[in-house]
């Protein structure tokens, strides 16, 4: 998970090699841009001709908060054996106007309906983490990056402002 603003930049560079069988990978990227953040992703997997029965999986998923905003993203697949399971893709967006009107519609401000949607976007990447103690560590990491504490009460942050 990626979590900037202003005018921060980030690169993500990936290379996932399968060269024997029976070979797995996982890659789930998520990013959350705000102001005039720049976030770049390009990644690539390669599954050999020797590497039949590969399991690969690469995802990069990008929530914009605002027009400034950008991200640049290239995911790739070379695959050179038969017998294989891969797939890769990429997502770009901006939180959805009707879930966001819908948590309204049950008595949450905007703003911290922004943030309890930002916060579902970037925590369900949890779910792979196995250890609880990391999970929990991760959790409060993304929590307050987003100015949500565990609560969901959202503390004041540029891009969950009402404009």
């Amino acid at each position: 998970v990626t979590i900037i603003g202003q005018k921060q930049h980030v690169d993500h560079n990936t290379l996932v090699h399968h060269i024997a069988p029976n070979c797995e990978s996982h890659q789930d990227y998520k990013g959350i841009f705000s102001e005039s953040a720049i976030g770049v992703f390009n990644g690539k997997v390669v599954v050999e001709k020797e590497a039949q029965k590969t399991n690969a999986f690469q995802a990069n998923n990008n929530l914009l908060v605002n027009d400034k905003a950008t991200i640049n993203t290239k995911p790739q697949l070379e695959i050179f054996a038969d017998d294989v399971k891969c797939s890769h893709g990429c997502t770009i967006g901006q939180l959805d106007e009707d879930a966001l009107f819908y948590l309204q519609t049950r008595g949450i401000p905007k703003k911290e309906a922004r943030g309890l949607l930002t916060y579902a976007f970037a925590n369900n990447i949890l779910q792979s983490v196995q250890i609880d103690s990391v999970k929990k560590r991760i959790n409060k990491l993304i929590a307050n990056k987003l100015g949500v504490n565990i609560g969901f009460d959202v503390w004041y942050l540029p891009w969950f402002s009402a404009n």
